[in-house]
């Protein structure tokens, strides 16, 4: 939520519950479908949540186990039981925080959830990974894919994707670029990136609001594409689900929608703002 200096003054605890109130408010306002009245019902008795549902109650950043390779100096955990390292070798805490919150993404509930058993990577799939972080997406499909690139620029990143993927390294590319819709020493798009007979499968997207530009900047790449599927985020600002989904339906692609909301109220240059309820996740397929 964006917060105006004289707001900065009220704690955070107050700030939420004012927005939660607002929220609540609105929602008692209009007609809803029964989505919208899980999350209404759900906001009456709870504080405000990113998830505005009882799943997350099922998740405990103590519970998950943190291990840490001494050789690599890095500290990891055990995703579908493989390795997926953190960015940092001490702070155990934190890792625990950060994996908890993977598990809540791609909970079977959760709006953020990127696969589901109608849309998912096929094998021998070729994946684009934009925004990879810590790998934990393609990490789940590594067996299956035939080749995937991880484009991720932050620096502390890379040496945690490269002990990640180290297993299957002769298939693993990681590119220290951000994707957009122009070339620059920065920026690469991914009709640049990929040369034209390159097959690519499946592409996902979470940038923190540039998904547009991701996909902007792969217009002949998706035009050379026979099997294509794109799993785009949705949640970082009010609009972007709608421009997604008109975006994407220009392209050729039939689009549907992770079910359910989130209540995104983070980054300092997101408005949060009347419906406050955001579609997360967006499945497109060519």
């Amino acid at each position: 939520m964006k917060i105006p200096i004289y707001k900065k003054l009220i704690p955070r605890s107050i700030r939420l519950e004012i927005l939660k109130n607002q929220i609540v408010k609105n929602l008692e306002s209009r007609d809803l479908n029964l989505e919208e009245k899980e999350v209404l019902a759900f906001l009456k008795s709870n504080p405000l949540h990113i998830f505005p549902y009882a799943f997350p109650e099922k998740y405990k950043p103590s519970d998950i186990k943190i291990e840490k390779d001494e050789e690599k100096g890095l500290l990891f955990t055990l995703w579908e039981g493989k390795k997926l390292y953190y960015k940092n070798g001490h702070q155990v805490k934190k890792a625990q925080t950060y994996f908890n919150s993977l598990l809540l993404e791609q909970d079977s509930d959760s709006p953020h959830r990127y696969l589901t058993e109608d849309f998912d990577v096929k094998e021998g799939n070729v994946i684009v990974d934009v925004g990879a972080a810590e790998g934990n997406f393609s990490l789940s499909v590594i067996e299956k894919a035939s080749q995937v690139y991880l484009f991720e620029v932050e620096k502390d990143w890379i040496k945690a994707l490269e002990a990640t993927f180290e297993p299957w390294k002769e298939k693993v590319q990681i590119v220290q670029k951000y994707v957009s819709d122009i070339d620059n020493e920065q920026c690469i798009k991914l009709d640049t990136f990929f040369a034209e007979n390159q097959r690519v499968n499946f592409i996902k997207a979470d940038v923190e609001g540039a998904e547009a530009q991701v996909i902007d900047g792969a217009n002949d790449l998706i035009k050379r594409q026979k099997d294509l599927r794109i799993a785009v985020c949705t949640y970082h600002r009010q609009s972007d689900a709608k421009e997604l989904d008109e975006l994407l339906k220009t392209k050729g692609f039939k689009n549907h929608f992770s079910d359910k909301y989130m209540i995104f109220h983070y980054g300092s240059s997101n408005v949060v703002e009347p419906p406050f309820l955001r579609k997360a996740v967006l499945r497109a397929v060519k």
